[in-house]
């Protein structure tokens, strides 16, 4: 994934945070992160040299309250973001971009997943009607064999429907692990997909 931020970005973008209030080193952080819609969350290590930076440069002024540092934008500070304007739109742009591209990401998995799942309930609904019609054609299958059979391939089933489970467990944690959002509407669609899949695998075995 390309970085949220380029070159520079993130100095200008601190400047702009700091010029709609005071803010502190962790409200910082915080605020990178909601604006990006989780896609980014800065560490500690990567906020406070710009901060510090920034100070040096006369841009910034901090104040210590209580246990916390607060840092609030000076006049000049203030000048170089209004005239660079013309850039912060660009990078809210940027932004924007970055957070759609990650939401269609997920969906685009779950999505798949969902593809994958219907297959595999299909094909298990093809054998289990095939293997029933062998019963049924075979003078010497016995009603032993018929049960065998038929909780074989409930646990073939419960094994698709425990891998299908962890990989969507799985995908969405290393998601979210590595700083992605998830939006409600991507879990609307994961509920309506496996209710259809639930939906046709109760059709196929009525057949």
């Amino acid at each position: 994934m390309a970085p949220v931020f380029s070159h520079g970005d993130l100095r200008l973008y601190l400047l702009n945070l700091l010029d709609e209030s005071p803010r502190h080193g962790y409200d910082l952080m915080q605020a990178l992160s909601d604006r990006t819609g989780g896609t980014y969350t800065p560490s500690a290590g990567t906020i406070y040299p710009r901060l510090a930076k920034l100070e040096e440069e006369g841009l910034v002024t901090k104040v210590v309250d209580g246990r916390k540092t607060v840092y609030e934008i000076t006049d000049a500070g203030r000048a170089e973001v209004a005239a660079r304007a013309g850039e912060l739109e660009g990078i809210e742009a940027g932004l924007a971009d970055s957070v759609r591209l990650i939401a269609e990401e997920v969906r685009g998995s779950v999505r798949e997943a969902m593809k994958s799942l219907r297959a595999d309930l299909a094909a298990s609904a093809q054998s289990e009607r095939h293997t029933a019609s062998e019963r049924a054609t075979s003078a010497s299958a016995s009603a032993d064999d018929d049960r065998a059979a038929s909780r074989e391939q409930v646990r073939r089933a419960e094994a698709l429907v425990g891998e299908f489970r962890a990989n969507v467990r799985a995908d969405l944690r290393s998601h979210l692990a590595h700083g992605g959002s998830l939006a409600a509407s991507i879990i609307d669609d994961l509920s309506r997909a496996l209710d259809d899949a639930s939906r046709a695998l109760t059709q196929a075995l009525r057949r």
